[in-house]
């Protein structure tokens, strides 16, 4: 165990040259105890990396950041969890943004995509009782080394790949640190307008007359006017508003 000099996202590591999954090792470190609230579980490599609604995170060893996160967000109702998916891809994008100068944005609903490409993926699941948020897991995957990829992921992109430079990946996982926390401590405060706020001015194709496909295969052209308390998506098309929570719709 070590720490990342921060006051509490990184305050305890648990680092590991190869997991299955950080995200797999930090369920069962809940399952089996309570660890302190920030505790970081980092590996150089996964071989079952976990990513959204069960897809896979591929990512080559010793070249990516790869880490999950346990908080206890006890004061964010159930009804506004989404507010810690915000807050946590905010302060991705935010440090992505610092190092990388083209047009980093979140792609709802927490994808970082430098241009039209996907440089981190952020994986949350909550343990809930009742009203309350009993602990929160937060897996994060960014592409910082890697400049090549398997042929079958669609659009990956890494930080090095984008600005032709390394970066020295335990600096790296301390900095991220630092902007996952501020974030984190801004929800802490109460200040949910201003995560929320930042998050729509940072997110991809907001206000833009897009394409999107549903579930179903069909088509329809609007544009991001919001995103709901509950996490959904809100696009005006054809003079309605329409909500659709995460899967039901894509980006073409």
């Amino acid at each position: 165990m070590t720490n990342l000099n921060t006051n509490l996202i990184g305050k305890v590591v648990r680092a590991f040259p190869e997991l299955e999954s950080t995200q797999s090792y930090a369920q069962e470190l809940l399952a089996n105890s309570r660890p302190e609230e920030g505790t970081l579980v980092q590996a150089s490599y996964q071989t079952k990396g976990k990513g959204f609604y069960r897809n896979t995170w591929e990512s080559e060893a010793g070249k990516n950041l790869l880490f999950t996160i346990i908080l206890y967000p006890a004061f964010l109702p159930v009804n506004r969890a989404f507010l810690l998916s915000q807050a946590m891809a905010l302060g991705v994008r935010d440090w992505v943004g610092r190092h990388v100068p083209n047009h980093v944005q979140v792609k709802w609903p927490n994808d970082i995509y430098i241009g039209e490409k996907k440089v981190a993926g952020i994986l949350i699941q909550n343990a809930f009782s009742g009203t309350k948020i009993v602990h929160t897991v937060v897996g994060i995957g960014i592409n910082v080394n890697q400049t090549e990829f398997p042929p079958e992921l669609p659009n990956p992109v890494s930080m090095a790949g984008a600005v032709g430079t390394a970066f020295d990946l335990e600096r790296s996982l301390k900095e991220v640190c630092w902007h996952l926390e501020y974030w984190y401590l801004q929800l802490k405060a109460g200040d949910w307008g201003a995560v929320h706020t930042d998050y729509l001015r940072q997110l991809y194709g907001f206000g833009e007359q897009r394409s999107f496909i549903r579930r179903d295969g069909t088509e329809i052209q609007g544009r991001i006017t919001g995103i709901a308390e509950n996490g959904h998506i809100l696009i005006e098309s054809a003079g309605k508003v329409f909500s659709f929570e995460m899967k039901e719709i894509q980006f073409c």
